[in-house]
């Protein structure tokens, strides 16, 4: 039943990894902006599909192929229903790198003339521009340097503030008639803030371009609708929302769907093959080549269904008490810096910050010391972190399964690592 608020010690006996020890501390994870810690609903939804459902499907004439495609279609209508889409504008991917690189390698074959007249919305030339932001994290970055490389286009950033905001005016300057693709993360990987997707769509659509939306930090922390969003394409990950690893989706409007060409072609996507060439499903089949992830889908229908027993109203709403817990903590710590901006910003449950003299990889092997588990890195955001003049940070990132108390020992933890190495000011 979804109610107003969340008891995270009844939620985490569903977790059977907080059952065990680290280093001989209780296990705190806080790294779930990585992957999220799974619930035994999902691990055995998952171990009842192997169990009796294994097959392949969309394929097979026998009882159990038919019972594990009827499985995966209704998992597909479940997840799709859980972020506000149509089954038909869901397609499954491993993940949602692999969701971002669909469309761009799509939108690079559209431009060789694949896909006829129906994918000329999607073809690219020089004078063509794509805008993104600094605020990327690699894999909505890197796909669309290759796709301008390939077509002659040209990749705009917009850039960012000194305390990590977007910079809407530059965003205003950048994005014209030229625009044919605005790609951005709706919830930073490192900053933990919401984007404003409602000022950078209404932008990208003012002037015909197709908005990008890697929802990868929002779709496990925040209630969202990609239609009510008005964006064209959407990619989420299922590990990052208690689902396993090996799948994800790429939302897409149906009608876009249906004109962009595949990337990736095979068995199970196509009409008639001929030695002279083929003809594809429609979407979201044909962009389905291969061997679809079943298990896993069928587990991240499980996940979603316990997300919305608990309630993602609820779960945002304690993940922003952690967050402004972590950062009222941190900002008592003299030596350490919260990279982005500070409390009263949107964001979720998700605070990077570097501590004056130690580097972010001892700062979590400390932590580790104590059984606490967080990110230290770059987070796949390089271009981000040289905004801030920093190569690294450490990242602590919030769930509903995380509590006060293992906030509080986190930024203790961190208070007494610069005891530790030094560097407290006398």
């Amino acid at each position: 039943m979804r109610t107003d608020t969340l008891d995270p010690f009844r939620l985490r006996a569903d977790f059977p990894v907080f059952d065990r020890e680290v280093n001989g501390h209780p296990f705190v994870y806080l790294d779930s902006g990585a992957t999220a810690q799974k619930p035994r609903q999902v691990l055995e939804a998952e171990r009842a599909f192997a169990e009796r459902h294994t097959s392949a499907v969309h394929r097979g004439a026998h009882t159990v192929a038919g019972e594990a495609t009827e499985l995966f279609e209704k998992a597909r209508a479940r997840v799709a229903g859980f972020v506000g889409a149509r089954p038909d504008e869901l397609v499954w991917t491993s993940n949602a790198t692999e969701g971002i690189n669909l469309l761009a390698y799509g939108m690079s074959n559209a431009s060789l003339g694949r896909g006829g007249l129906a994918s000329g919305r999607f073809r690219l030339g020089p004078g063509d521009e794509l805008v993104v932001t600094e605020a990327e994290h690699h894999a909505n970055l890197i796909p669309w340097q290759e796709l301008a490389a390939r077509t002659g286009a040209t990749l705009r950033v917009i850039g960012l503030t000194d305390d990590g905001s977007l910079r809407l005016d530059q965003a205003a300057e950048l994005i014209g008639p030229r625009t044919r693709v605005v790609a951005f993360a709706h919830v930073s990987n490192v900053l933990g803030t919401v984007a404003p997707v409602a000022e950078l769509v209404a932008l990208a659509h003012e002037h015909g371009a197709l908005v990008v939306l890697d929802a990868c930090q929002s779709v496990p922390h925040l209630p969202v609708a990609f239609p009510a969003l008005e964006v064209d394409f959407a990619v989420f990950s299922g590990h990052k929302m208690l689902g396993p690893t090996g799948v994800g989706a790429l939302y897409g409007r149906q009608e876009l769907l249906d004109a962009l060409p595949p990337f990736r072609t095979g068995g199970s996507m196509i009409t008639t093959v001929t030695l002279d060439g083929a003809e594809y499903l429609p979407a979201p089949q044909r962009f389905e080549a291969g061997t679809q992830p079943v298990s896993q889908a069928v587990a991240l229908a499980s996940a979603v269904d316990y997300l919305d027993a608990v309630g993602m109203a609820a779960i945002a709403s304690h993940e922003e008490a952690l967050g402004a817990r972590l950062l009222a903590g941190l900002g008592e710590l003299d030596g350490v810096r919260v990279l982005g901006p500070g409390p009263g910003t949107s964001r979720v449950g998700l605070v990077s910050f570097v501590v004056d003299g130690i580097h972010a990889h001892d700062v979590g092997h400390f932590l580790d010391d104590r059984g606490i588990a967080v990110r230290v890195g770059h987070h796949c955001a390089q271009p981000l972190h040289r905004r801030f003049a920093v190569t690294a940070s450490t990242r602590i990132s919030t769930y509903l399964y995380n509590t006060a108390d293992e906030v509080d020992a986190a930024v203790a933890a961190v208070a007494d690592a610069r005891a530790f190495f030094g560097v407290i000011e006398s």
